[in-house]
């Protein structure tokens, strides 16, 4: 699996070079690098404590790296310095906001902060409150909202400057299930404007809709980063394929039968579902079935699952995704 991004220099955006990141004895980020260019989204999924929201602060300049150095469009991002910030939209799991405000003074606040004018920022929270289905909301105080109205806010926020790279730390928590196809729309369009984008999701089935990229996180280490195809395969041996059996009942000794077919490996029994990685060609599935028959497994279903980010994950071993 490649530890690194292969970079374009006409198109890389961000760079993310060798950063540790320490907080007294816990080290918290270990040796990331990696790099994204223009139209890339990478997805970061990882247990609970491995790094991801402390790897997301320190790329957009909330949080010092001990060492290591992160550049937005070739340029060092440093926290003495304000050069770069405004290429960085950052929201994150609970999005910092003044409750008193409506939604329009609370934008207009921020945009005021990147000295945005008046009129330019009234017209970017038209369009930004549009894009994030608030615009009916402009005028109401933030007091008064859904959390899911909020994190619709954050991203907003992120937004507003029309920054280069856009890092969402869980941005779907809160959100309805229509609100998340709105918002896999939303990501989809900023991807296809060119920008980079950084989404920290506990979702993986909606992050196969929208990602170009996806990177396993643990222990502070990125311990898998490539392609969603890359990522959803990497665990399975070249030519093998996770096959999903149902049962119309469960006979006896399902397991030690099972392990008995020369090739057949990794099985996982779920009451009356099965799941079992064998080889991928049709030859050889026409071969698992006629063994399952053979040794009078009562199959009501048979076929081979398509690789994807939960199966990968859940392969990994790595951990439940927080």
């Amino acid at each position: 699996m490649h530890d690194v991004m292969p970079p374009s220099v006409d198109h890389v955006v961000l760079s993310v070079e060798d950063v540790w990141v320490r907080f007294d004895k816990l080290q918290a980020v270990r040796g990331v690098t990696f790099s994204l260019q223009r139209g890339e989204l990478l997805g970061l999924i990882g247990p609970n404590g491995a790094g991801k929201t402390t790897l997301l602060r320190t790329m957009c300049g909330l949080q010092r790296p001990a060492s290591g150095v992160v550049k937005i469009l070739g340029n060092p991002l440093r926290s003495e310095s304000i050069d770069g910030f405004d290429h960085v939209g950052f929201t994150p799991d609970t999005p910092p906001m003044y409750p008193n405000l409506t939604v329009r003074q609370f934008l207009r606040f921020i945009g005021q902060g990147y000295g945005l004018s008046r009129n330019e920022t009234d017209e970017r929270i038209g369009f930004w409150l549009q894009k994030v289905w608030l615009s009916e909301k402009a005028d109401a105080k933030i007091k008064g909202l859904s959390r899911g109205m909020r994190q619709r806010i954050g991203i907003a926020r992120a937004l507003l400057p029309n920054p280069h790279v856009i890092i969402l730390d869980e941005p779907a928590a809160g959100l309805d299930p229509a609100g998340r196809v709105q918002f896999r729309r939303l990501l989809c369009d900023l991807r296809d404007q060119g920008k980079a984008l950084i989404v920290s999701s506990h979702i993986l089935a909606d992050m196969e809709d929208y990602c170009t990229h996806i990177g396993m996180m643990s222990a502070g280490r990125m311990l898998q980063i490539g392609t969603v195809h890359e990522v959803s395969r990497s665990t399975l041996a070249a030519g093998r394929v996770c096959y999903e059996i149902r049962l119309a009942r469960v006979p006896n000794h399902l397991a030690a039968t099972l392990e008995e077919i020369e090739g057949v490996a990794a099985v996982k029994i779920d009451q009356d579902r099965v799941s079992l990685e064998y080889d991928a060609d049709l030859r050889s599935a026409s071969a698992l079935l006629a063994s399952l028959v053979e040794k009078k497994v009562p199959v009501a279903s048979f076929a081979p699952q398509a690789s994807g980010l939960e199966q990968a994950y859940l392969r990994s071993g790595i951990g439940q995704v927080d």
